[in-house]
């Protein structure tokens, strides 16, 4: 893998976002903008099954909306249940700034839930100014936003095992 030619250091092979058999998945998904979200969903459930996730394994839960994601992904996180956890909704865009500060919440909130957890938090959340470009993200092709949550997801799930048998091995 090319990093630089000044570098010298360890390199991590890249890591595959296949999971290790039995990796379990929690999902909140907002139904406020519902059509685009079960998009989302399907999306990220594809992914997750295509790499190899069980359909057993993987836990939805459906909030409000996306201010509500925050806190339920924190809750599936502190379960200790799952390897990552994936936030799905979708804001658009209105006549007043509350889009703006929706948007921004939903993402500082499910930042600092996997922060706080520790557990890997796929990000699904479409912030579009309208339905049509939103629908557009949620669609049955690869520019899914909710496979691509998934993708992330489980890369990250994969790579923490990976990060940790390095400190197994010492130096």
């Amino acid at each position: 893998m090319p990093v630089g030619p000044n570098y010298s250091g360890r390199v991590l092979a890249p890591i595959e976002p296949t999971p290790v058999a039995g990796m379990r998945f929690g999902i909140a998904a907002a139904r406020f903008n519902e059509e685009i979200t079960s998009g989302l969903l399907s999306g990220a459930m594809s992914a997750l099954t295509a790499a190899g996730v069980r359909e057993g394994d993987v836990t939805l839960v459906w909030v409000p909306g996306a201010l509500e994601l925050p806190l339920a992904c924190r809750w599936l996180a502190e379960t200790a249940r799952f390897d990552a956890v994936l936030a799905l909704g979708c804001v658009l865009r209105g006549e007043t700034d509350h889009y703006e500060h929706v948007c921004t919440q939903a993402a500082r909130g499910v930042l600092d839930a996997s922060l706080a957890t520790s557990v890997p938090v796929g990000f699904g959340v479409l912030t579009r100014a309208t339905f049509e470009l939103a629908m557009a993200r949620a669609g049955d092709d690869a520019d899914n936003k909710g496979g691509e949550a998934a993708r992330a997801a489980l890369a990250m799930a994969a790579l923490r095992p990976a990060i940790a048998r390095l400190s197994l091995r010492g130096s």
